[in-house]
């Protein structure tokens, strides 16, 4: 009696399936990633053309993330920086949860650097869109304490 061969070239087991699936949300993922690490950099660019001077880039502390910490004069600038299609929707990205984590991140970052308890602080938004210059948003949100 002949055994019939299982899982040939044509067979579809599923399996195929999650592993096309896997590899494209990785790569959707990295693509978003780079694409957020390349808004940094042009946001940062573009503050430092506004006088601004950065002091750290993509802080992460207490479970919240500062995108960049800026200064300029007597104050320092927490950003989040968002790219979106259009600017409506970079803005409505910044919901109450990043706020509560980008505040937690923000006590975390106080607590490690005392040389700023005499600035004032605050808390800005770069929005970065296709085919614009990128938005500054000053004063976006409040800090809590």
């Amino acid at each position: 009696m002949r055994s019939e061969r299982q899982g040939g070239p044509d067979a579809d087991d599923g399996q195929s399936t999650q592993i096309g699936q896997g590899a494209t949300r990785k790569r959707k993922r990295r693509r978003a990633l780079l694409r957020g690490h390349l808004a940094e950099w042009l946001a940062m660019g573009f503050l430092i053309c506004k006088g601004y001077r950065p002091l750290e880039r993509r802080f992460a502390a207490a479970g919240g993330e500062i995108d960049l910490i800026m200064k300029r004069g007597g104050t320092v600038i927490f950003v989040e920086v968002k790219a979106r299609a259009r600017l409506d929707l970079a803005q409505a990205a910044i919901g109450a949860r990043k706020h509560r984590l980008f505040n937690r991140a923000v006590r975390a970052w106080r607590a490690r650097n005392p040389w700023s308890t005499g600035f004032t602080l605050r808390a800005d938004a770069v929005y970065v869109t296709p085919s614009a210059l990128p938005h500054h948003d000053i004063d976006a949100f409040a800090i809590a304490d």
